[in-house]
């Protein structure tokens, strides 16, 4: 099996199935019994591969977790409650106190609060960097270094980082390279190809089959030599490679109780299995309405990475499997010309959440990045004037439609 949708339907059970279901069966129980005491102890101890209890394993999250694995070629994939666990789970695995994370300011507002407002307290520095400009990079790096965060997409600033580039940066330091690609996951971005050592990403967005379900993933590309992170240099030399998700699985992800559920995990395992469909129509969709919206007289400016003239247009078109993704943000006159414009929709939702099957419309600035400062939101790049679209697989002409009467 080579295509990526043969694979995410195809992925083998680990275990046959006793009725030969052809669709792995949801294990909605919170503990799994065993025929002695002496296995209990075993499968405890990691001396035997079995489920224990759903907080730390369960067959159905590790059936969606295999599908992961089987189209990326990943090393191994840890699937937990949803991406914001994803991101707070991998960091409290690798940092301790003292070190320090290399980012933008340009990300998610969520992302940012996470950093800032939480672990920000426990000890953990967090330093911002521009990365369109990957040298500077090297100034902020020392030896409290743990890794360097993007996003392959930012939201909602729509900002492309050379992936290979910083790259480069981190293997010559020997830090990790973490990346966040809700906005461009399996499908779209080779995450190990270009580097990428751990990817993140929400599967409440595309892997959920259209806004089903919340969840997150963590993906190890199984490229990184954990000898060099301070924090877990004992575990490598008993655990190697498998490092990481043994840190995870056994420790950070059960002690914090990260799990994904597995009614949630039955779900995501069916949209797997269409999400290069969805991809493929959302992002065509997207271009069309950029397109048809950069030409509209009531629209300033309309940002996506897909239109010829974006200066992010080169390095995204060679970074994601010649598609874009579902994200585009235009900017209209003022706050109130946003807001009579929302109010004016007929179609298109007005909701948060990104990469759902419906179409979704919000103004950032008064929404997801609401409690920060005006200062801040504009070192973070939001402003009042932008209203954030994110595409879904509707007829893309009623689309269109419904924008130019919105507009009207």
């Amino acid at each position: 099996m080579t295509g990526f949708t043969t694979k995410a339907i195809h992925t083998p059970f680990l275990k046959k199935d006793t009725h030969g279901s052809l669709r792995m069966p949801v294990y909605d129980t919170a503990a799994f019994e065993f025929e002695t005491a002496e296995e209990i102890e075993s499968a405890f101890l990691g001396r035997k591969a079995s489920h224990t209890y759903s907080r730390i394993t369960n067959p159905t999250v590790e059936h969606l977790e295999q599908q992961i694995k089987n189209v990326t070629n990943a090393f191994a994939v840890c699937a937990v409650a949803s991406g914001m666990a994803a991101i707070s789970n991998l960091i409290i695995s690798i940092t301790g106190q003292g070190d320090n994370i290399i980012t933008s300011k340009h990300i998610f507002g969520n992302t940012y609060s996470l950093f800032e407002k939480t672990l920000v307290p426990f000890g953990l520095e967090i330093r911002y960097a521009d990365f369109s400009d990957p040298i500077t990079i090297n100034k902020l790096i020392d030896k409290k270094t743990r890794a360097i965060f993007l996003e392959t997409i930012t939201n909602p600033q729509l900002e492309v980082a050379d992936v290979k580039a910083l790259s480069k940066i981190t293997r010559e330091h020997k830090v990790l390279l973490i990346g966040d690609t809700t906005v461009t996951p399996l499908y779209l971005f080779k995450s190990r190809d270009f580097g990428v050592d751990i990817e993140v990403i929400s599967g409440t967005k595309y892997i959920s089959g259209g806004a089903t379900t919340v969840g997150g993933v963590i993906i190890d590309n199984g490229t990184y030599d954990w000898s060099y992170n301070p924090k877990l240099k004992a575990d490598a030399k008993k655990y190697g490679q498998f490092t990481l998700v043994s840190k995870l699985k056994r420790e950070v992800c059960r002690n914090t109780g990260a799990c994904l559920s597995p009614h949630n995990a039955y779900l995501q395992s069916l949209g797997m299995e269409t999400l290069a469909l969805r991809i493929e129509r959302s992002s065509a969709n997207a271009l069309y309405l950029a397109e048809f919206m950069s030409k509209h007289s009531k629209i300033l400016r309309v940002n996506y990475p897909g239109l010829l003239d974006s200066q992010f247009y080169t390095i995204a078109l060679s970074q994601f499997n010649g598609y874009f993704g579902a994200l585009l943000t235009f900017d209209l006159g003022s706050k109130e010309a946003c807001f009579s414009f929302l109010n004016r929709l007929k179609l298109i939702r007005r909701a948060t959440n990104i990469n759902d099957n419906k179409t979704l419309a919000l103004h950032p600035e008064s929404t997801i990045f609401c409690e920060y400062s005006p200062e801040l939101k504009s070192e973070m790049g939001i402003s009042e004037n932008m209203i954030r679209l994110s595409v879904g697989i509707e007829d893309k002409e009623d689309l269109a439609v419904d924008i130019n009467q919105a507009l009207s």
